[in-house]
């Protein structure tokens, strides 16, 4: 499992490290540069020192080694290229008839050279880089242990702040631990850090709607528990008439009456587990085009034979091509409540329209109707969960409408009522873009 502690000191150790050794080698090639720049002045100084006198034959060589990290060697040449003068025997550099100064190989060794001419003679100084390379190195070194001295008290510090910035986390994490299923009140986000605030603002958005689908879960339930126990109470009671009937015809009476309750009943838990399915989040539907032409004309189908029974005239008007994504059970499901509740509304020899037709930035599935209508100030609470206009020829469960809206709503469309002066209009808009 990945830990943002973990990463942080991983990845600011590493980078801590990096820069050290990154510092370290600048520090290098610096103290190099700068002692190449030093020793060459040195051997500059030390020619310039020298006599330009001739000089007398060769001296006694000193029959010491060289220590080639520390000594400078010095070699003096005649006119006739005589070599006149060697500080070490054991040393022969080449004579370089440059002046000035290069670098040359002697058995195996890279030395620095300084070539002059005083007089009659060529005066050539020489020094191992060797020992100006371990010159540069030490100088670093004091450097880079400095650096080095501060990496323990560097991590103690890294650690410190990585632990507080991180406490915030931990104390939401906290708090979140803590509650029950029951508590959905916001995350205080008056301390947090600005960068932990954008996911506290999400849970708490999404506590919030969470919250609000729990209430609407819990009003859902106790509305449909009250409106169950009214049909519920009179199928007993007209079981109990039933029982009491005296003779055949009574008896037939209260068996039909109990039938068509029975029936509201069946109707009204349909509605009910219809309307739970379609809740927000409860299922993944594939979308897909969807023919509203052929929707319609498929629910026409299928409401014909009633309407034919009912004695109202059910037909289409206009067809307009329109195909929308969506869930096509879902959008039947929709098409079906609003034909069945124009079939409520509309007496015998009534009229109902269906059509789809086409705007510039929206398609539109309308049902009209011929019966009459719907009081202005009702219009917009027929929607509601369980409320029945009055005007109904038959009684309903009040959830038809309700269900419209909310797959109406899941498909970023919007159902609407209007009373056109000759029946209702039930018009559901599908913007283009959905």
């Amino acid at each position: 499992m990945k830990s943002i502690r973990r990463t942080l000191l991983l990845w600011l150790s590493v980078g801590l490290s990096a820069g050290v050794l990154m510092a370290a080698a600048l520090l290098y090639f610096q103290a190099r540069n700068e002692a190449d720049q030093l020793f060459d002045y040195q051997m500059k100084q030390l020619a310039a020192s020298l006599p330009d006198r001739a000089f007398a034959p060769l001296a006694p060589e000193r029959a010491e080694r060289l220590e080639q990290e520390e000594d400078i060697v010095i070699q003096i040449w005649d006119n006739t290229g005589l070599r006149i003068y060697r500080s070490h025997q054991h040393t022969d550099l080449p004579q370089r008839a440059e002046l000035g100064f290069s670098d040359v190989t002697v058995e195996g060794n890279r030395w620095r050279v300084y070539s002059t001419q005083l007089g009659n003679t060529v005066v050539q100084i020489a020094q191992p880089l060797g020992a100006r390379r371990e010159v540069a190195a030490q100088m670093a070194m004091k450097t880079v242990a400095l650096l080095l001295l501060l990496l323990p008290f560097l991590g103690v510090i890294i650690w410190v702040t990585v632990g507080r910035g991180l406490a915030p986390l931990r104390r939401v994490a906290s708090d979140v631990g803590v509650r029950d299923v029951g508590s959905l009140r916001p995350i205080e986000e008056a301390d947090l850090p600005q960068e932990i605030r954008p996911l506290t603002s999400a849970l708490n958005d999404l506590l919030a709607r969470l919250g609000h689908s729990m209430d609407a879960q819990r009003a859902f339930v106790a509305d449909a528990a009250h409106e169950l126990r009214t049909p519920l109470g009179a199928l007993k009671l007209q079981i109990q008439l039933a029982e009491r009937a005296s003779d055949a015809t009574e008896r037939q009476a209260a068996f039909a009456d109990l039938k068509r309750g029975l029936e509201r009943a069946i109707h009204l838990v349909q509605q009910l587990l219809t309307l739970a399915r379609q809740e927000p989040g409860v299922s993944e539907r594939v979308r897909q085009p969807v023919d509203l032409v052929l929707l319609v004309h498929s629910v026409v189908a299928d409401f014909a034979l009633s309407a034919d029974t009912r004695r109202v005239d059910l037909g289409i008007g206009t067809e307009t091509p329109a195909t929308v994504q969506g869930d096509a059970d879902a959008l039947r499901i929709m098409l079906n409540n609003l034909v069945d509740n124009a079939l409520h509304y509309t007496p015998e020899g009534g009229r109902i329209d269906l059509a789809v037709e086409a705007g510039a930035d929206a398609f539109s599935i309308v049902v009209q109707d011929s019966g009459p209508g719907i009081a202005e100030a009702e219009l917009t609470r027929v929607f509601d969960r369980f409320y029945q206009a009055g005007g109904t020829l038959e009684k309903g469960s009040g959830l038809g409408l309700a269900i419209v809206r909310q797959i109406a709503a899941a498909h970023g469309a919007q159902a609407t009522l209007s009373n056109t002066g000759h029946g209702l209009r039930a018009c559901v808009r599908f913007p283009r873009r959905a």
